[in-house]
């Protein structure tokens, strides 16, 4: 398997992404997933903010990357597309993100749902919608060879019965699954069964625990959390993310483990970094560096 960790991490802290390579590099971590912001923003222009634009240059970006020995596991790309606005605005940012990714050398792109029920659609009009914005999507994610991952975060992917209606929305081998394990969890689903279920279709996941207290206040109550609030091995859904970490062996995934946490600036992040390798030596799991 292979450790990666996205740059929400460090969306607290106000890096940029370029910070969040040299911490990459310094720590060595070989694989990173970022947003893509469609568009310009002041806190992105300053240096802010640890995402990348699509008005950046991709070749450019993937040359400077290679400098320092890392490459995209995934873009983010995860404007909901359950929602009546999905089709308007959600399926021409994905569209626009996939050539970007390929000239990138980055071959995930992250989809989703929104957190909520959709205001004003039943629920299967919505997943209609979604099958059509999805099929659109695949069809030129097929062309450039892009896998198109939708991620466990929202409303429908969270439940497993909607989730295997979504994955059967196109028969492709380039629309798979990110699997999250905090925010199956944060639903009130069992990450492990959602691992057991789906772990043919998993291509990326999101390592993600969830603090003692976030679970007491909020767990089956929201369907997503952006990063966990502790380091990872530190909460409740660790002993979750450990007998996942088997399923995957035995499958055998030999895909990106991408860390999802608060950073503080490094310091929470490199604690669930030490955590990670040292679950993955104990389960004998071996780590690609590059």
């Amino acid at each position: 398997m292979k450790i990666g960790f996205h740059t929400d991490a460090f969306n607290s802290a106000y890096w940029s992404f370029e910070k969040c390579l040299e911490w990459a590099e310094r720590n060595d971590v070989h694989f990173i997933e970022c947003g893509l912001i469609d568009g310009v923003s002041w806190i992105h222009g300053l240096g802010y903010q640890p995402h990348v634009a699509l008005h950046e240059d991709p070749l450019l970006l993937r040359r400077r990357m290679a400098d320092r020995g890392v490459r995209f596991s995934q873009v983010d790309a995860a404007y909901p597309l359950s929602g009546r606005d999905g089709p308007y605005y959600g399926v021409p940012y994905v569209l626009k993100a996939i050539p970007w990714a390929s000239h990138a050398g980055c071959d995930c792109i992250a989809t989703t749902d929104g957190l909520h029920k959709p205001i004003d659609l039943d629920d299967d009009d919505a997943m209609a919608r979604m099958r059509d914005s999805y099929q659109r999507i695949v069809e030129v994610a097929e062309a450039y060879r892009i896998t198109i991952n939708i991620e466990v975060h929202g409303y429908f992917t969270t439940d497993p019965e909607r989730l295997a209606q979504m994955l059967a929305f196109c028969d492709s081998p380039y629309l798979n699954l990110n699997l999250d394990t905090g925010n199956s969890f944060i639903a009130g689903r069992d990450p492990v069964a959602f691992c057991e279920r789906f772990q043919d279709r998993v291509r990326h996941v999101h390592v993600k625990d969830v603090s003692e207290s976030l679970a007491a206040a909020a767990r089956g109550e929201q369907t997503g959390i952006a990063v966990s609030q502790c380091a990872i091995g530190d909460g409740v859904n660790a002993a979750n993310i450990r007998r996942i970490l088997e399923i995957l062996r035995d499958r055998p995934f030999d895909g990106v483990l991408s860390m999802e946490c608060e950073g503080q600036g490094g310091p929470m992040i490199e604690r669930s970094l030490a955590w990670l390798r040292g679950t993955l030596a104990e389960l004998r799991i071996p780590v690609e560096s590059a």
